[in-house]
């Protein structure tokens, strides 16, 4: 019975390379949420999709475009103290800083652009340039969206190439589109993808 045993045991030596293999992505899993920001908020980006719909009808039925670009003024600002809010909860409640490592990696990679972003769209605006506006808004939100995505959970940035394709699709496509490109970026897309972060990743 020994001698059986013990031959059992020969036939089925440890593998020492499935282990060390095993331990190797638990390090790497281990590493990647300890550098990954994680406080990307769900619901705030659910909240702040419906509130870009919402301007987006209302902007559609200004007659005059000046006032079309003050609603989405008003919605930028409003959106983004919703993100903040939000992020700053969902940090709060998973215990962890917004002014930690993966924060401010994210921070560093999204603002950027975005600011890059407010320039351009200012320096037209000031010009009467302002049919363009619209694509410009989206295809740079997309680029920080990527940037900061990159130290964040992988469903961040491909929200941002989404975002990249919906800009190029409203380049291409006539100016009074416009309003109706911005709801469907701005708005569903991250009324789809909040929804997907929020069951995914605590909300």
């Amino acid at each position: 019975m020994a001698k059986l045993a013990h031959k059992d045991f020969e036939e089925e030596p440890v593998n020492i390379s499935d282990r060390a293999i095993d331990n190797l992505a638990f390090i790497r899993e281990t590493m990647e949420r300890s550098t990954s920001f994680t406080a990307v908020p769900g619901y705030g980006g659910m909240l702040m999709g419906v509130t870009a719909v919402a301007a987006a009808y209302v902007a559609n039925s200004q007659v005059y475009l000046v006032n079309a670009l003050a609603v989405w003024l008003a919605e930028a600002a409003l959106a983004f103290a919703i993100g903040l809010l939000a992020m700053w909860q969902k940090s709060k409640i998973g215990g962890t800083s917004l002014l930690s490592t993966p924060a401010k990696k994210f921070a560093f990679g999204f603002f950027p652009p975005l600011i890059a972003g407010v320039i351009i769209v200012l320096g037209l605006w000031g010009r009467g340039e302002y049919y363009v506006l619209a694509p410009i808004c989206i295809v740079c939100y997309g680029v920080s969206v990527i940037c900061g995505g990159a130290f964040s959970v992988r469903i961040v940035p491909i929200m941002g190439w989404c975002f990249l394709v919906v800009g190029a699709v409203a380049f291409a496509l006539p100016s009074q589109y416009g309003n109706l490109m911005m709801g469907m970026s701005f708005g569903a897309l991250h009324i789809i993808f909040g929804a997907i972060i929020a069951r995914k990743f605590g909300g």
